[in-house]
């Protein structure tokens, strides 16, 4: 499982995208949300968009790895998605923040690698958020004055991304996802392999 987090607005949502355009082992998780879709968001393909009632009916059922309230929203992930992913071989890639992390930490600590994506500079990060026009002014500086509680997350997480430019961040954390790939406890096959080695030689 390979979380990307950030602060709203520093990068991580185009960059999530990206990487499963260019990484076909790579599965999404889509998060169940209460919040209205953005212009050109696609239910079940950016989210499944729902209401307080049947995300309250899901979290009564247990039906969510982790969830969490975002700027007066509730965002969930569903688990079932996300077993079926894992048992057929696919590296599950989840767009949430530390709240949603620090869950998944809770129950899935051994498997589960945390990448956290902070933009270059504070200024930066609010021409980012107002270019992509998405958001009222208030939401603008909403997200601003959060954004410095969501950084101080950034210790929970395994890797750290300045994203000051886009290839660069892209490269960097496809190189941890195959890093992460290649260490001997998620070979699952190695040992047939040194096996085989073994009576060979």
């Amino acid at each position: 499982m390979f979380v990307l987090s950030s602060p709203s607005g520093a990068g991580k949502t185009s960059l999530s995208r990206k990487l499963l355009e260019r990484n076909k082992n790579l599965f999404l998780s889509i998060s169940y949300t209460t919040r209205p879709p953005r212009p050109g968001e696609i239910n079940e393909s950016d989210y499944y968009f729902i209401d307080d009632g049947k995300f309250n009916e899901m979290l009564k059922r247990d039906e969510f790895l982790e969830s969490a309230k975002v700027f007066d929203h509730y965002y969930g992930t569903p688990k079932s998605p996300i077993i079926a992913a894992i048992e057929s071989g696919k590296d599950v890639l989840f767009d949430i923040d530390w709240q949603g992390t620090q869950q998944l930490m809770n129950s899935l600590q051994d498997d589960l690698v945390k990448v956290f994506v902070l933009p270059p500079s504070a200024k930066e990060l609010e021409k980012r958020l107002l270019k992509r026009n998405q958001d009222t002014n208030k939401t603008v500086k909403d997200r601003m004055s959060k954004a410095s509680n969501e950084i101080s997350h950034y210790a929970e997480y395994d890797y750290i991304i300045v994203n000051e430019d886009f290839e660069d961040s892209l490269v960097n954390i496809e190189s941890i996802l195959v890093a992460e790939g290649l260490k001997r406890s998620r070979q699952l096959k190695i040992q047939e392999v040194i096996n085989n080695l073994l009576n060979d030689l």
